[in-house]
Protein backbone atom coordinates (compact mmCIF):
# COMPACT_ATOMS: atom_id res chain seq x y z
CA UNK A 1 0.00 0.00 0.00
CA UNK A 2 2.85 2.42 0.78
CA UNK A 3 4.36 1.97 -2.71
CA UNK A 4 0.92 2.47 -4.29
CA UNK A 5 0.23 5.65 -2.28
CA UNK A 6 3.71 7.01 -3.05
CA UNK A 7 2.72 7.12 -6.72
CA UNK A 8 -0.30 9.28 -5.80
CA UNK A 9 1.66 12.29 -4.46
CA UNK A 10 -0.01 15.49 -5.66
CA UNK A 11 -3.39 13.84 -6.26
CA UNK A 12 -6.63 14.39 -4.34
CA UNK A 13 -7.82 11.23 -2.59
CA UNK A 14 -10.59 10.02 -0.32
CA UNK A 15 -9.31 7.61 2.34
CA UNK A 16 -11.54 5.21 4.27
CA UNK A 17 -10.27 3.73 7.55
CA UNK A 18 -13.56 2.33 8.89
CA UNK A 19 -16.41 3.86 10.81
CA UNK A 20 -18.85 6.35 9.30
CA UNK A 21 -16.53 8.96 7.82
CA UNK A 22 -13.70 9.24 5.36
CA UNK A 23 -10.76 11.61 5.06
CA UNK A 24 -9.91 13.53 1.94
CA UNK A 25 -7.10 15.72 0.76
CA UNK A 26 -4.04 16.06 -1.42
CA UNK A 27 -1.31 13.49 -0.88
CA UNK A 28 1.74 15.46 0.21
CA UNK A 29 4.10 12.69 1.29
CA UNK A 30 4.21 8.99 2.12
CA UNK A 31 6.96 7.75 4.41
CA UNK A 32 7.54 5.59 7.45
CA UNK A 33 4.11 3.96 7.17
CA UNK A 34 2.33 7.33 7.32
CA UNK A 35 0.22 9.06 4.64
CA UNK A 36 0.42 12.88 4.82
CA UNK A 37 -2.74 14.58 3.50
CA UNK A 38 -3.42 18.32 3.13
CA UNK A 39 -7.04 19.51 3.11
CA UNK A 40 -8.45 22.47 1.18
CA UNK A 41 -7.62 24.81 4.07
CA UNK A 42 -3.98 23.71 4.11
CA UNK A 43 -4.22 21.68 7.32
CA UNK A 44 -2.12 18.53 7.39
CA UNK A 45 -3.51 15.17 8.48
CA UNK A 46 -1.41 12.08 9.16
CA UNK A 47 -2.87 8.60 8.58
CA UNK A 48 -1.30 5.26 9.59
CA UNK A 49 -1.16 3.33 6.31
CA UNK A 50 -1.84 0.03 8.09
CA UNK A 51 -5.27 1.38 9.13
CA UNK A 52 -6.39 2.27 5.59
CA UNK A 53 -9.14 0.01 4.22
CA UNK A 54 -9.88 1.73 0.89
CA UNK A 55 -8.69 4.67 -1.21
CA UNK A 56 -10.22 6.30 -4.26
CA UNK A 57 -9.52 9.35 -6.39
CA UNK A 58 -11.34 12.42 -5.13
CA UNK A 59 -14.57 13.19 -6.93
CA UNK A 60 -16.32 16.53 -7.06
CA UNK A 61 -17.75 17.56 -3.70
CA UNK A 62 -20.20 14.76 -2.95
CA UNK A 63 -21.45 12.49 -0.23
CA UNK A 64 -19.53 9.49 -1.62
CA UNK A 65 -18.66 6.95 1.03
CA UNK A 66 -16.81 3.69 0.54
CA UNK A 67 -19.73 2.14 -1.32
CA UNK A 68 -21.55 0.83 1.73
CA UNK A 69 -24.46 3.29 1.78
CA UNK A 70 -27.27 3.09 -0.74
CA UNK A 71 -28.40 6.67 -0.18
CA UNK A 72 -27.67 9.59 2.07
CA UNK A 73 -30.47 11.09 4.15
CA UNK A 74 -30.18 14.84 4.58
Amino acid sequence: MQDFLSKMVGQELDVFCGGVSSLHGEVVRVEGGVLHLKDTEGTLCYVAIEKIIAVWERREESEHRAGFLGSVVK
